[in-house]
């Protein structure tokens, strides 16, 4: 039976709250990136994959050690990045549907944006990545996520083909 799958990393639990609305709205297994398969089960045909836009993209080593020393609690993330995961994923030799998010603060216009990134790269794996990537709002570094964005996260989920058109 095909299956839906919700990949995330978080720092501050932000993109941990939209990817659990996502994930609710698919019913749709939801995955912290250090716990995503490094190969990607045959019967999964939707992937959803979602990260904090850092420094106007998907973090790194040293944005995530900068997001560490500013955090007042514990850590949602601590191992690997959806970047790192994304490199190492084997590439998809099955049909896939893939779709994009991130958070990032909403302050005007504000250039790069780790969801675009990840489409990029979801694409490079041989996915098939309809529409465009979405971006939710997060009140500042820490958050937290601007009022109702959960629910437009689950609206937009709701919205998301399940599979391509081509």
């Amino acid at each position: 039976m095909a299956r839906s799958l919700v990949v995330y990393e978080s720092m501050f639990g932000n993109t941990r709250a939209v990817a659990e609305a996502i994930g609710e709205a698919l019913a749709a297994e939801v995955v912290e990136v250090s716990d995503a398969p490094d190969v990607l089960p045959d019967d999964v045909e939707v992937l959803v994959v979602g990260a904090p836009t850092h420094a106007f993209s998907l973090s790194r080593p040293a944005t995530r050690k900068s997001a560490a020393d500013q955090a007042t609690g514990a850590l949602v993330s601590t191992g690997r990045g959806v970047r790192e995961w994304l490199d190492t994923l084997a590439p998809i030799g099955h049909h896939v549907t893939a779709h994009a998010f991130d958070t990032r603060v909403k302050a005007g216009w504000l250039p790069g944006s780790a969801a675009k990134a990840i489409a990029k790269r979801l694409r490079a794996l041989h996915c098939t990545v309809p529409g465009r990537p979405t971006s939710f709002h997060v009140g500042g570094t820490l958050g937290p996520l601007v009022v109702g964005e959960p629910a437009r996260a689950a609206e937009w989920a709701r919205s998301l083909p399940a599979r391509s058109r081509t």
